[in-house]
């Protein structure tokens, strides 16, 4: 099912009796902005399964996730920070680090802190299927780190197929959208995966920082108010439970693009 299908069944026009309808909402984990942030980091991106798990369970109908590449852009990896910071073993780039190779590889590290210690770094490909068996729709934030990789002309075009391809294979089963804050990867990004940009999609709606802890959820409610008055096709939070049950009674809900399937252990 394509994604703009989703979205304009998703936010067809309620009756004028009716409740309006309310944005899909995509899930954010939340990265602290204040000092310390580094260290105070409680790696809440559904980047791996249970933070997926979680969000699927809070009532999201996407979320919001981060693509690196180990060394030479082998693999593709769902990982926010730019190093292995919040992960066993010593420190060091993402984009120097071998996915299954040597010591200190990518795929025998563990979450070490925070709600999800002990979760692994999932690929790519498993974390889309994992997304598309809970019914959400995949928004994948393509790293700057990634660039010098994707630049590399020994390197860039086989680092490409591991970002594109992944995408391509599922496109006809689950809606998937992708954006990069980098400039020249959001070009990339507009020639190679034309019908997958975000656009509008997912408007940021929270209107406090986060931090950790995090802030009171009610802090938001002004800017979460101000938001849904534009009514947007959707929206992104890292306050997932607390922006859907503040949504309650103020918008009429759709089903979700897809079946999900119950979180299993």
């Amino acid at each position: 099912m394509a994604l703009t299908l989703a979205v304009a069944v998703l936010a067809a026009p309620a009756p004028a009796a009716d409740l309006p309808p309310c944005p899909l909402v995509f899930g954010h984990g939340g990265y602290p902005k204040s000092a310390g942030a580094k260290m105070k980091d409680a790696i809440r991106q559904p980047n791996v399964l249970r933070a997926v798990d979680d969000q699927w369970s809070w009532g999201a109908d996407g979320v919001e996730a981060d693509v690196q590449l180990t060394k030479r852009g082998a693999k593709a990896v769902m990982w926010h920070n730019r190093t292995t910071n919040g992960l066993t073993g010593p420190r060091q780039e993402i984009r120097e680090t071998w996915w299954a190779d040597g010591p200190g590889n990518l795929r025998d590290r563990r979450v070490a802190r925070g709600p999800y210690a002990g979760e692994r770094v999932p690929t790519l490909r498993e974390w889309l299927d994992h997304v598309r068996a809970r019914g959400l729709v995949a928004l994948l934030e393509i790293k700057k780190s990634a660039a010098p990789v994707l630049a590399d002309p020994a390197y860039g075009p086989s680092a490409w197929r591991e970002i594109v391809d992944p995408v391509v294979e599922r496109q006809d089963a689950q809606p998937i959208l992708v954006y990069s804050r980098d400039q020249w990867i959001k070009a990339e990004l507009a020639d190679r995966l034309p019908g997958h940009l975000r656009g509008s999609a997912a408007k940021w709606t929270d209107g406090v920082m986060w931090d950790e802890p995090p802030p009171p959820w009610q802090l938001n409610v002004p800017r979460w108010q101000t938001v849904l008055d534009e009514a947007p096709t959707s929206v992104m939070t890292s306050h997932t439970p607390d922006y859907r049950a503040w949504l309650g009674g103020r918008c009429r809900r759709h089903p979700t693009p897809f079946a999900a399937d119950a979180p299993t252990a």
